[in-house]
C-alpha cells in the first residue's frame, strides 16, 4: 500500500480509502489511486498464509439491489448450489453503478483470495467492465451478453416479452404499450426488444416507448398516471411485477378498470402476485435455477473444463386476472 500511496502522491488513509469505495474522496484523486493500483499490479490478500498452503473455496459474490426480489432470489440459487460443490460465498455490495465501484468491490473480493468471480449487477456499466478486464479468475456475468461475456447465466427475457406480448394480441388487442425497466439494465432492453419484435411479427404498429421506470411500484404509478390519460390504450405490458402493480393502482385511482378497460401483464411472478387486485398475470423466472446455473457454469470452469453451451432459461406465462379481452364498442 505505501508504494501505491507514494506513486499516486497520496497518503495511506487515502489509499485505503478508495480500496474500500468510501466516500469523500475527490474523483481525480480516485482515479490517480487506482492508476498506481493497476501499474503496480498491487492487490490486498488477507488470506496470504492460507492461500500458500491450499485453496481458499470461497466464490466472491459483487451484487448491487439487495432489495429487488430477483437478486434475492438468484443469490439463494447461487448459495444452495456453491454449497453443495463444497464452496462458500463472500458477498460485496456495489455502491454505485459505476466502473469504479465495480473495480474496488472486484479487487476487494480478489485481495480476499477468491477461486471466482460472479457479478450479480445485470447492467451495461458491468459488462464493459467486465469485457474490458482479465482479473485472473473465472468470471460470470449475470444476464450479461451471451456474445460478449465469457461466462453468463440467464433468462431469456426476450422470449418472456414475447410470451407476454403475444398472450395480449391473442386476446384481440390491437395493440401493446410497453412500460419499460432504467434504460442501461440488460434485463429491460431484452424486454423491450421482445416486445417490439412480437407486435412486428403480428404486423401490428409499434406503440413510442413513452414510458419507463425504475423498477418500483412508485415509478409504475407515476407510468400509470399518464396512461390513464389515453383512453385508446386497452394493454399495457410492464417489465417487472412491481411497477404492474403501480399501474394498476394509478389505473384503479383514475377509474379506468382492470382488466375491464385496461389488460395488464407484468414480468418476474413475485410471490405476491396471486394476491394482487385482480390477480397479476405476468411471465414467471425461475431464479433458482439461474443461480444454480451460475454456479455449475464458474465450477466447471474452476476444474479447467471447456465452457458449456448451456440455454438460457426458459421463462413460462402465469395466466391470472389482470388480463382479458378488450371491450367491443
Amino acid at each position: 500500500m505505501a508504494d501505491v500511496a507514494a506513486l499516486a502522491q497520496v497518503s495511506h488513509q487515502t489509499v485505503s480509502r478508495v480500496l474500500n469505495d468510501m466516500p469523500g474522496v475527490h474523483p481525480e484523486t480516485a482515479k490517480r489511486v487506482r492508476a498506481a493500483i493497476r501499474e503496480l499490479g498491487y492487490r490486498r490478500n488477507q488470506s496470504a498464509r492460507l492461500l500458500a498452503s491450499r485453496r481458499s473455496g470461497l466464490i466472491g459474490v459483487a451484487t448491487w439491489a439487495m432489495n429487488q426480489f430477483g437478486p434475492q432470489q438468484v443469490l439463494l440459487g447461487l448459495e444452495g448450489a456453491a454449497r453443495e460443490a463444497g464452496y462458500g460465498l463472500w458477498l460485496r455490495t456495489i455502491r454505485e453503478l459505476t466502473e469504479e465501484s465495480v473495480e474496488a468491490a472486484v479487487e476487494e473480493l480478489l485481495g480476499i483470495g477468491v477461486e471466482a468471480v460472479v457479478l450479480v449487477v445485470p447492467h451495461e456499466t458491468v459488462s464493459r467492465f467486465a469485457q474490458a478486464t482479465d482479473l485472473g479468475v473465472p468470471t460470470l456475468v449475470l444476464e450479461g451478453d451471451l456474445q460478449r461475456s465469457e461466462l453468463t447465466a440467464n433468462v431469456d427475457n426476450v422470449l418472456g416479452a414475447r410470451l407476454a406480448v403475444r398472450h395480449l394480441l391473442d386476446l384481440g388487442h390491437e395493440t401493446v404499450v410497453h412500460v419499460a425497466g432504467p434504460p442501461g439494465w440488460s434485463e429491460a432492453s431484452a424486454r423491450v426488444e421482445g416486445w417490439r419484435l412480437e407486435l412486428e411479427a403480428w404486423g401490428r404498429a409499434v406503440p413510442p416507448l413513452r414510458w419507463g421506470g425504475d423498477w418500483s411500484s412508485d415509478s409504475g404509478y407515476q407510468a400509470g398516471v399518464k396512461l390513464a390519460r389515453e383512453p385508446e390504450i386497452t394493454a399495457v405490458f410492464a417489465a417487472n411485477d412491481q411497477m404492474a402493480l403501480g399501474v394498476i393502482a394509478a389505473l384503479g385511482d383514475a377509474g379506468r378498470r382492470v382488466p375491464d378497460d385496461v389488460s395488464v401483464v407484468g414480468f418476474d411472478d413475485l410471490p405476491e402476485a396471486a394476491y394482487f387486485r385482480p390477480p397479476l398475470t405476468t411471465v414467471r423466472q425461475d431464479f433458482d435455477e439461474v443461480g444454480r446455473r451460475a454456479m455449475r457454469l464458474v465450477a466447471r470452469a474452476l476444474a479447467g473444463e471447456e465452457r458449456p453451451v448451456e440455454d438460457q432459461v426458459v421463462p413460462v406465462l402465469v395466466t391470472r386476472s389482470s388480463s382479458t379481452a378488450p371491450t367491443r364498442t
